[in-house]
Formats: structure tokens, sequence, C-alpha cells
């Protein structure tokens, strides 16, 4: 059994990302081998939860990979841990638009039967502490809300307030933290910059971070609050055995469908500062299905890896490299001419943009008859998906949850044979299926449906696609 704790909040901004990245780093520090997790569909702050412990940062989201799963999902990446730590999203109780409590920091404490401390942003109350955290606390009686930290607190006196009044609360204080600048992590159009882009900033913010919590926070109370957790009882999602979710039912695992002779295939998987949004187990599918996963950087690489056979490349912020990408001509031409022989290429979001004929007036690789640019509206929310036709993830009529999260848009939206229709919130179709090529906006967990890695690989292989 690991010992866990969901690290939530009354709403966004209250200081969880710093709050969970330093006990994740302190942990690690005295020893403890640290699991983290973020709930929903967050790429940024789970490189921020790696840096801090050493191990992959994974998402454990409702909505696209299903509830089934949060707690098999866990346990894989939890497997030989001392301690997990799951950073939740926006408040504690939000989760997907018009959804209920799904996908919410809520549902997920509950499904992981995981104490929940609430980090409350101090900065602009006293005695009116204790009916926030009240009401938060009671609200929900399956979610156990057992200890608070809080954060951004000016002086001793306040601090003696805001103690005093949680005092008739029932709820313990766990922490105190002052308001401190080194660990301050900036942010830009979609969230906080990535570790990849400013490494070495990003290693001082987190020892600033752990520096903060070993300071101020009890962790030997956080530590016997998370050993209370009681057995999950979740058997641990496995990559080389391929489940499928049935409505109401159990995973049923199926064997990956290659042969046992076929030879495993070379994909090619976009990395570097341009392109940072990835899953962890989306290249543990690939590499349960057969394939040899190889990282390249495309503001670096003038080539594929040599015998790539499929490509994947998906979000980031090719926006804040534009010229870069195009400087890479050779790149550029290597990728054109892997699409034009048939290649399975799967692209979301940052991949669409690059695929695209150009961004912000600047040559791209041009594998797409499109063109993209900033816009100030910001596109963001689950999508409920259903593939168009056939492609190299998925059948016509295939249903695909994912996530849209982005400030440019592409001219046209959808190509002669788009990718997904989307169900909500509007009806509409997006995206680009061309040759092998899956172009879209729309980031998928493959872990809610991993025939699209069996599928992508089975096409590197030449099999079929249909």
């Amino acid at each position: 059994m690991v010992a866990r704790l969901v690290i939530a909040a009354p709403s966004s901004g209250a200081g969880k990302t710093t709050v969970a990245t330093g006990l994740m780093a302190a942990f690690a520090g005295r020893g403890l081998a640290v699991s983290p997790h973020k709930v929903g569909p967050d790429y940024i702050d789970p490189g921020y939860h790696a840096l801090a412990t050493g191990r992959p940062g994974r998402n454990l989201d409702a909505y696209m990979c299903g509830t089934g799963l949060i707690g098999p999902l866990f346990e894989h990446g939890a497997r030989g841990c001392d301690l997990a730590v799951v950073e939740g999203v926006m408040g504690l109780y939000d989760g997907a638009a018009d959804q209920g409590e799904l996908a919410s920091t809520a549902q997920v404490a509950k499904l992981l039967k995981a104490p929940v401390v609430l980090v409350v942003d101090a900065s602009s109350q006293s005695r009116s502490v204790a009916a926030l955290v009240h009401g938060f606390a009671s609200w929900d009686p399956e979610v156990r809300i057992g200890g608070v930290i809080l954060n951004k607190v000016a002086t001793d006196r306040h601090e003696h307030l805001l103690r005093e009044a949680l005092g008739e609360s029932g709820v313990p204080v766990l922490g105190v933290l002052r308001r401190a600048p080194a660990v301050a992590t900036p942010s830009r159009h979609l969230g906080l910059v990535p570790v990849a882009e400013r490494q070495a900033a990003a290693v001082s913010a987190v020892a600033a971070q752990a520096e903060q919590v070993l300071a101020g926070c009890d962790l030997e109370g956080l530590l016997a609050l998370a050993r209370s957790a009681p057995p999950l009882r979740a058997e641990p999602w496995v990559p080389e055995v391929v489940g499928r979710l049935h409505a109401g039912g159990p995973v049923v695992p199926t064997r990956p469908a290659l042969r046992d002779d076929c030879p495993p295939r070379r994909v090619a998987v976009a990395g570097g500062a341009a392109f940072t949004f990835s899953y962890a187990e989306h290249a543990e599918l690939l590499t349960a299905a057969g394939a040899e996963v190889v990282t390249f950087d495309p503001l670096r690489d003038e080539a594929l890896p040599e015998g790539t056979s499929g490509l994947v490349i998906g979000g980031g912020f090719p926006e804040m490299y534009g010229s870069e990408l195009s400087a890479n001509e050779p790149l550029r031409k290597a990728v054109a001419a892997l699409a034009a022989t048939g290649a399975p290429i799967a692209a979301e979001c940052a991949g669409l943009l690059y695929l695209a004929r150009s961004l912000d007036g600047t040559p791209m690789c041009g594998v797409l008859d499109a063109d993209a640019r900033m816009s100030e509206r910001l596109t963001l929310g689950y999508r409920d998906a259903v593939a168009v036709s056939d492609s190299v993830l998925a059948p016509a009529g295939a249903r695909m949850r994912g996530h849209e999260f982005h400030r440019t848009v592409i001219e046209p939206g959808a190509g002669a044979t788009a990718a997904w229709g989307l169900r909500q919130p509007e009806r509409r179709v997006e995206g680009f299926v061309q040759g092998g090529v899956h172009a879209s906006y729309v980031h998928t967990h493959w872990a809610g449906a991993p025939e699209a890695a069996l599928r992508f690989v089975e096409r590197c292989a030449g099999g079929p696609v249909a």
C-alpha cells in the first residue's frame, strides 16, 4: 500500500503547484521514493513534479481515461514508492463543465481513498478562513480533508489570527507559508513556463519550494496523514496488457495484436523546448505494442532518427520558437518527405501547427494546406470526439475523449477529410486526415483508448488501417 495525499485548494491560484512540488522535493530529499501525480490534463505541472522527484509526472484524468482507470493508473505510477503526492486541478470540487463532479479533484480523491490537504491563500483574510475551510470540509462527506496549509501569510500576527480561527474548525493546520518570491514560477498565455525552457531556473525554483515547505510545514504530520489512507485494492495498469473499459464494467485485458515475429518499428517522438506536452503512458503503450521509441528535438536535430517509420508530434509552444523551427529547413523537409510516403504521423496541437504551411507567416513543414497564427482567444475545455474517417489512430465512428488548450487558430480548421467530429461544447468538425497523417488540436490520453497505440504501430509495420 502506498501512502498518499491529495493537495487541493478552494480555487486556482492558491499555490497548489508550489506546495505540491515543494512537498515532493522535500520528502524526496529525506530519502523517500515519491510518486508524483496531477489531476486533469495539464502537461506543465508534471514537468516540475518530475524535477522534484526524479520520476515521471503522471496525470490522473477521469474524463479522458474513465473513472475505472484512476486507481490502476495511480498504482502503475506509484509502484515501489513510499509516498504519492497528487496535485489537484482548479478548485477542489471543480470538474468537467456540466458533468457534475466528473474529473474534479474531489472525485479523484474519493477514487483513491486519499486524504486531502487544502491549500488556502490567506493573504486577504483572517477569521473568515475558518468558515471557508468548514464549508469545503462539510460539502461532501466522502471527501476527507485531513489538514490545511496556509499560504501567503504576511506576519506572525496574521498567522496567530488564522490559527486561532481554525482551532474551532476541527481541521488541523499542517503548514504555514510566508510570501516568498523565490518560489514563484513564471507564467505566460497557457500557464507556467515548462521546465524544458528554463532548466537551471526551474531547478532553483524547486529547491526554493522544498526549503519553504521544510521551514513551514509539519512533514511528520503530513506523512502520518498520508499513511492513514486505507488500502486501495486496485490492480496496476499494465501497458503490455491493453484494456478496454466497458460501461459500468471491469477492464478486460487483451494482448497486443502484432505478430510475435514482427521486428520493432522505430517511432520518433518530438521533444525539446518546443514540444514538451506528452503523457508518459503514450511511449509505454507504443513500446508495449512493439515500437522502439526514440526522442528527437526539432529545434536542434536536422534529420529524423535513422530508420523512422512513424512520427508522433505532441503539444507544446512552437509559437515561441517559430523562427528557430523554420530555420531548421533540413528537418522540415525530412518530415514532409516522411509524410509523402504515407508513414503514420500523429500530431496534436503544436504538432498540428508544425505540419502546417506556415505559423504567423513563418514557413513550417508544409504537410498540410493550412496556415496557423496566434489568437487573442483562448480555446479550452474537454472534448467528446468521434472519428470522421479511418485513420492511423482510430476507425471511422470510434469515440475518444480529449481536451483543447490553445491560443492559436488554423485556417482552414479542417481538411477535406476531418480528424474529429466534436460533440460538445458545440458541434463541429476539426483536424486533418491525409494519407498517414492524423493532425488535430485535440489532445488525447491513449491510456483511455490504448487501441490507438496498437493501430499506430500496426501501420508502422505496414499493417492495415481499416
